[in-house]
């Protein structure tokens, strides 16, 4: 009897630390700094920036990254179907200052993409000086 709860322990255990580290493996990262994220451009060619400002924001003040695709927050859902050739690459959403690019990476996550949200948005891309794309009115 001793020797069948060692086993049946033993299993358990095992399956428990399976679970944990499987859960662990297969959280996928949902938000990262500016700085990471502009590390992640330089190396992957094949990703998208998402910009979801308004246009007037995406052409004002604090410009856009450049090559970025502008689609607004409160137009994704209904125009998720022109991001289907990004399925399967990694999408980096970025907004002002992270709030509508997070609630951009739910959207999408539901929407079977890899979303990556970008902490800080572009106020804070401006701060650490990286590239941006002005449009000259």
């Amino acid at each position: 009897m001793k020797e069948k709860l060692k086993w049946i322990l033993s299993i358990a255990f095992c399956l428990f630390l399976g679970v944990v580290l499987f859960g662990q493996a297969s959280k996928e990262r949902k938000a990262v700094s500016v700085e990471e994220a502009r590390q992640m451009i330089t190396k992957d060619s094949t990703l998208l920036v998402l910009d979801v400002r308004t246009p007037e924001e995406y052409t004002g003040e604090l410009g856009h990254i450049d090559h970025s695709l502008l689609i607004p927050v409160q137009e994704l859902e209904k125009r998720i179907g022109e991001l289907d050739k990004y399925k399967g690459k990694t999408v980096l959403a970025v907004c002002r200052t992270g709030r509508r690019s997070a609630k951009a990476t739910e959207i999408l996550t539901k929407s079977g993409f890899k979303a990556i949200n970008v902490e800080g948005g572009m106020v804070k891309w401006n701060e650490m000086k990286f590239p941006i794309v002005r449009v000259s009115k």
